[in-house]
């Protein structure tokens, strides 16, 4: 299975960031019908395709993400937007 791991560098406090994290998750939960829930100050997620984590650590947040067969080939453009949504909200 490919996976993609990102990381992003903040300046923010751990729960502005862990709730900017969740504002994004929320969306997800309704664009993908995606199941998430928090472990700690790490947010699990998984739907059909795809499972993985976002973990929020007091300088940087780390997506950790494993795409089923189906999502193989659009490993770049899902890799691409997740890069562009963790710039657009910690940044």
């Amino acid at each position: 299975m490919p996976s993609i791991d990102l990381r992003q560098p903040h300046q923010l406090p751990i729960a502005e960031a862990r709730a900017r994290v969740d504002r994004v998750a929320a969306r997800m939960r309704e664009k993908f019908d995606m199941d998430s829930r928090w472990d700690g100050d790490t947010l699990r997620f998984s739907r059909s395709g795809v499972k993985g984590s976002i973990a929020v650590a007091a300088s940087e947040v780390t997506v950790h993400a494993e795409l089923g067969l189906m999502l193989s080939p659009l490993k770049g453009m899902v890799e691409d937007e997740i890069r562009r949504k963790l710039a657009e909200h910690l940044a």
